[in-house]
């Protein structure tokens, strides 16, 4: 299982920008659908809000790679 540490600029970072900026997701739309169709977990739940705040100590998994958020 692949892994990629993002640290945070701010207190915190949306699920969607997360995923481009771990280079997930080409564009925000491809998060949006991925997100959408139920493809991304954070903290282990199945997460649905492109929105989504992402603070230090969150993981996020999507096909194979987690994201570990640091601040």
């Amino acid at each position: 299982m692949d892994s990629v540490k993002i640290v945070l600029r701010e207190d915190f970072i949306k699920l969607g920008q997360a995923l481009k900026a771990a280079g997930l997701a080409e564009t925000g739309v491809d998060a949006k659908i991925a997100i959408q169709d139920g493809e991304v977990q954070v903290n282990g739940e199945t997460e649905y809000q492109r929105g989504k705040k992402l603070y230090d100590g969150d993981k996020v998994l999507y096909q194979g790679t987690v994201i570990h958020i640091v601040k």
